[in-house]
């Protein structure tokens, strides 16, 4: 047999400066646009304006402050972009699904995201950015730039370049209000403050963020909410009453309790899981108004196969465990598919019976054909944001790396500990020998170290794609030889 059964392994992880690249917590400057981004600008003699609807924003080092437009010009004929083009878009970190309040992510399908977010994160808005010199200075201009001439308050003209194009610069300064615009913004915003509460209103044309999401039971021609139930009070009881969000991704769980299973088994509708999908959502909230139209409504999709509750002997069977939404939405024209799929187990008749139920709903952005599959979520976008999951690379397959996890009576458990960037952290746990057999006590004893599947690259930005090799820098590993010891 072994000398002990029983050995502590300890794990430090720390996270070191040097190399490292946090995510910004202030807003980037505007990267420097290319001529292909920006289109030509203005040549010759005189310099012309490219862009005349904009007005220049103070920039550090120019010498215009709040200028006057001598001559402006019609903008030209241009398209306007529905998803500006973006070198990087840093609040958009999980692929193919829409960051709540991201107003740069493509994802959201959104022309204006303000109609569905209640703000825009910083950095996610676009503004625009001028220096100007002299108008006096200028003989000729080559800027490849667009560029106007302005006059400041002194009356002295001034020639100005856009040197950030608005769609690669998505930075804010906030709109001043004054003496000279209150009137004109109060004829735009002004409404009345209050509304009887006997006016009838009509539903919102689309879903913003965080609204409560509709259903229609056409059986019982009930309008109602999807519902994400949620544990309440030291039990985690559950909670039927609480609605999901649109837009938000979450996960529940809750403890339901049984005086009477045999009872409970058929007739309580929460461990059917015909009653998750019974029903219909509507794709935005005016679908209440036509209740006949089925353009506005979506079915939901069983994606794996449920029986129902069936009591045979002492168990109840096919009982509800887990309940997955996969939602997927397009912008303002609302929900386009809601699936789920659901897991089930047995419970013994017997008093005092529990169960615990999970329930998760995800949304992601609806795709008209079958792509292939989305990477992982993103740690950052592209440099690491603190506290967000170290990413590993194993093979093709980007995963969380992670530590060492200990379970109530010290043993190692099988549930790991994910490495967060920034923070450091230190782990042990008591690993017990599943058999007494020495020689593979150190090939277990690495696998419990490392975990599965082994992490054998690290990702150098929180963006990094498997796909990209040169976005991971290898990992340095190295098994020492020990000596085993045998008692005879």
């Amino acid at each position: 047999m072994c000398a002990s059964p029983l050995v502590l392994l300890q794990v430090f992880f720390l996270m070191v400066p040097e190399g490292a690249r946090p995510q910004p917590s202030s807003p980037l400057p505007g990267t420097v646009p290319t001529p292909s981004d920006l289109g030509p600008g203005s040549q010759g003699g005189t310099p012309q304006s490219s862009e005349g609807s904009e007005t220049p924003w103070p920039v550090p080092g120019s010498s215009t402050v709040g200028p006057t437009v001598v001559t402006p010009s019609a903008p030209g004929n241009r398209t306007a972009d529905l998803f500006p083009v973006l070198p990087i878009c840093v609040c958009d970190l999980t692929p193919g699904t829409c960051d709540i309040n991201c107003c740069c992510d493509k994802d959201c399908h959104l022309l204006h995201p303000r109609t569905v977010f209640s703000f825009c994160l910083p950095g996610s808005v676009r503004s625009s950015s001028w220096v100007c010199v002299d108008s006096s200075l200028i003989f000729r201009s080559n800027s490849p730039f667009p560029s106007r001439v302005f006059m400041d308050p002194n009356g002295i003209t001034q020639f100005c370049v856009h040197v950030n194009n608005s769609k690669l610069n998505y930075f804010q300064e906030l709109q001043k209000v004054n003496a000279s615009n209150f009137q004109a913004l109060v004829t735009e915003f002004e409404g009345k403050s209050f509304t009887s509460t006997f006016q009838t209103q009509s539903p919102p044309p689309f879903y913003r963020a965080g609204d409560p999401i509709l259903t229609y039971f056409s059986r019982w021609s009930v309008i109602s909410l999807l519902r994400q139930p949620a544990g309440v009070g030291a039990g985690g009881l559950c909670a039927e009453s609480n609605p999901a969000g649109f837009l938000e991704s979450k996960s529940t769980t809750c403890a339901r309790f049984f005086k009477d299973l045999a009872n409970s088994c058929t007739l309580d509708p929460a461990l059917n899981a015909a009653s998750y999908y019974n029903f219909t959502v509507l794709k935005v909230p005016r679908g209440m108004t036509d209740l006949q139209d089925m353009k506005l409504q979506v079915p939901v999709t069983l994606v794996t196969k449920a029986g129902s509750p069936l009591l045979a002997g002492n168990t109840c069977q096919n009982v509800v465990s887990q309940v997955t939404y996969e939602i997927e939405t397009n912008g303002t024209s609302g929900i386009q598919k809601v699936s789920v799929s659901f897991e089930q187990t047995n419970l013994t008749v017997e008093p005092g019976t529990s169960l615990q139920q999970h329930f998760i709903i995800r949304f992601r952005a609806f795709r008209h054909s079958t792509a292939a599959a989305l990477p992982g979520p993103r740690s950052g976008n592209p440099g690491y944001i603190v506290g967000k999951p170290l990413l590993a690379l194993t093979d093709d397959l980007s995963h969380a790396m992670t530590l060492l996890q200990s379970q109530g009576d010290g043993t190692c458990s099988v549930k790991r500990h994910e490495i967060q960037f920034g923070v450091n952290a230190m782990s042990g746990c008591k690993f017990r020998l599943k058999k007494a057999d020495c020689s593979h006590l150190q090939q277990e004893m690495y696998q419990t170290l490392h975990g599965r599947p082994r992490p054998e690259h690290v990702a150098i930005f929180g963006d990094a794609d498997p796909a990209q090799k040169g976005g991971w820098t290898r990992i340095l590993s190295r098994n020492c030889s020990v000596s085993m010891m045998w008692l005879s």
